[in-house]
């Protein structure tokens, strides 16, 4: 008898649990409304763990990195080098499968491939990109261009004046209005229902696309007094998609870590890295009040094989050198790209996903997988 009880008892339970999910999961939006996931991909290029390292070591505030719950690592081998550039980099992202260094969108054999966001926007997704250096250049290229060689700036610019992508904010005049061949892509711009400002980050016009090139070539970096650029047009992107209400696509890229790198220059570096960080923190704030978004931070390469290490004083007059216990130093063992493991950051809806250690290429089918989870 105490036995036949003791079932029943466990059959209520489970009855009473299951009622109770179930009462759960019906106020929940984000499992029953089935609205688009919104995607933010940024990419701190040549970010590695020693550049986030220095977020902690020379920033006045925790650094925003420490948000995250949901962190993994990436390899980022491509299909013709061990050591990666940013445009083979970007385009596993992009694409979804590994291909040559310099290519950009294309397969290891120069085939054209859809991109996500190509995808996403048949979708009705809105798109945005957003760079530091000229918009045609290596990493927001392989989101919306297909060309073999990466230097390839005006068959890049080219294919973006039609690419139809919401909002674009970030450097490249000079592929659009002094070109070889003497079109005038401004034109094509303003002709493809854009608000473009060559000046400043002004107020996006709803009912039209939004470009902002401010630069002949790149802006400058933070050592240079670049200002607030990438936190400011991150955020204008964000409200302008909020406005129009749909689902979006936005890639942001803090594309100067890597130039700090490869002029093993610490300043510029670490500089970059703190702005790439307080961007991130005005992201995070934007995925915690608007659940139904998946951010992805992470880098395409660690450029310039850094490490954080003891800081030392040298007395001049004897040559001799003392530690500072309270300061570090960050060391630079190349100029280049290194094959260093890249961290993988996420939040939001499906952030799950990017836990463990996998190709860079994975990146992208997570990322479909999040939105593939929400539509069921």
């Amino acid at each position: 008898m105490n036995t036949h009880w003791k079932y029943i008892a466990m059959a209520l339970l489970m009855g009473t649990a299951s009622c109770t999910t179930s009462t759960k999961e019906e106020k929940n939006p984000e499992t029953t409304t089935g609205e688009p996931l919104s995607i933010i991909l940024m990419i701190g290029d040549g970010m590695g763990v020693p550049q986030v390292s220095t977020a902690y070591y020379f920033g006045s505030d925790t650094p925003n990195f420490s948000r995250f719950k949901h962190i993994g690592l990436h390899k980022t081998s491509d299909k013709s080098h061990r050591i990666t550039d940013s445009a083979a980099g970007a385009t596993a992202f992009a694409i979804g499968q590994k291909t040559y260094k310099r290519a950009i969108g294309v397969s290891v054999d120069t085939i054209p491939q859809e991109t996500i966001m190509e995808q996403l926007q048949k979708q009705g997704y809105q798109t945005g990109l957003i760079s530091l250096t000229t918009i045609t250049h290596a990493t927001p290229a392989s989101f919306y261009a297909h060309v073999k060689d990466r230097d390839m700036h005006e068959e890049i610019a080219l294919q973006l004046a039609t690419a139809k992508v919401d909002f674009l904010a970030g450097g490249g005049k000079k592929f659009f209005n002094k070109r070889a061949d003497g079109k005038d892509l401004f034109k094509v711009l303003e002709d493809e229902n854009y608000h473009l400002d060559t000046l400043e980050l002004s107020k996006t016009e709803l009912g039209k696309r939004n470009a902002y090139l401010l630069a002949e070539e790149g802006v400058p970096s933070k050592t240079e007094g670049r200002g607030e650029f990438l936190g400011d047009a991150t955020a204008l992107a964000l409200d302008y998609f909020g406005q129009n209400g749909k689902p979006f696509f936005l890639m942001v890229e803090g594309s100067y870590i890597d130039w700090g790198g490869h002029a093993e220059d610490a300043e510029m570096m670490v500089s970059e890295v703190l702005d790439f960080d307080k961007t991130l923190g005005t992201v995070l704030d934007y995925v915690e009040k608007h659940p139904n978004t998946l951010l992805v931070v992470t880098a395409d390469h660690e450029t310039g094989g850094a490490s954080i290490g003891k800081y030392y004083e040298v007395d001049e007059s004897t040559g001799n050198k003392q530690e500072v216990p309270e300061k570090v130093s960050v060391n630079f063992n190349t100029d280049q790209h290194s094959g260093e493991l890249i961290p993988v950051f996420a939040a939001g809806h499906g952030a799950e996903n990017f836990q463990g250690i996998y190709e860079n290429n994975e990146i992208y089918h997570k990322i479909r997988q999040a939105i593939d989870q929400k539509k069921k």
